[in-house]
């Protein structure tokens, strides 16, 4: 929230400007019933290091807590907490950040395809691009 350093007081009309527009959990709980939810279906993928240096885990416990109750359309994608892991974890408990870094592709094209494959509309060519 905005508050005066020398006083204290914060100001409560940035403080609600912050929280409708970048308040990323207050956005989804707000509009998931109004459209956003089918345009997300299957699409947030969240990963975390469960001890982040900036505490960034806090919200996405919150996140999760609310993806996890979503129904038409269930959010249908994924929430991982590296363990004892720090800042820009990325999903691999199995290297450091600064190797895993350097194989995003190898991580992430196979779950893009695997999206595709699911979600291609009927008599979409999925096969002469896979080699």
């Amino acid at each position: 929230m905005e508050e005066d350093a020398a006083t204290g007081v914060i100001d409560k009309k940035v403080a609600e400007y912050w929280r409708e527009n970048y308040d990323l959990v207050h956005i989804l709980k707000r509009d998931w019933n109004k459209g956003l939810g089918k345009k997300l279906e299957g699409k947030l993928n969240i990963y975390v290091g469960d001890m982040d240096n900036y505490y960034l885990n806090n919200a996405v416990y919150l996140a999760e807590e609310f993806l996890e109750t979503t129904k038409d359309p269930y959010y249908d994608g994924e929430v991982r907490y590296g363990d004892r892991a720090e800042h820009c974890w990325n999903g691999d408990a199995t290297r450091p950040n600064a190797l895993s870094r350097l194989r995003y592709h190898q991580m992430y094209i196979p779950k893009g395809v695997e999206r595709m494959l699911k979600t291609a509309p009927p008599g979409a060519d999925l096969k002469s691009w896979r080699y």
